[in-house]
């Protein structure tokens, strides 16, 4: 199997705590964040990529979807803060190759007096020979 979530969220969390050094960053999602602010980056979807099958592999790549929330609290600012933590994300996705399908403000059920985010990112990805990923074009 073609996993490369935890190399992709290191990445990802690394550039948005240096963006926002007091954020919590989790692979999960939360229903209710401990702390704020929160994002949550996780590999929701890792399906074999079918065009990629040949007689010597089944799994040569592999079409992947990321979910992304993010969470604030502020009282003043709090769509404002999301936005920017997903800027953050989804330009480091952007620079990965990967392509935004959705992104879309929505309730938070646990409490609605948090502001919550979500985007989703797919991509198609593969390793190389030194077992790094690569992410295709589609």
């Amino acid at each position: 199997m073609i996993d490369c979530e935890d190399e992709i969220f290191n990445r990802l969390a690394g550039v948005v705590r240096q963006h926002f050094p007091d954020i919590y960053v989790t692979g999960t999602y939360v229903r209710a964040p401990s702390r704020l602010p929160c994002v949550s980056i996780e590999e929701k979807n890792n399906a074999i990529w079918r065009n990629s099958r040949d007689s010597s592999e089944i799994e040569n790549a592999v079409a992947v979807m990321y979910e992304v929330n993010a969470y604030s609290n502020l009282k003043n600012g709090k769509k404002k803060e999301c936005k920017a933590i997903i800027a953050v994300v989804d330009r480091e996705f952007t620079k990965l190759g990967f392509t935004r399908t959705m992104l879309n403000p929505l309730p938070n059920q646990a409490d609605a007096t948090i502001y919550r985010m979500t985007g989703r990112y797919q991509a198609i990805i593969s390793k190389d020979a030194n077992g790094d990923f690569v992410v295709h074009k589609r």
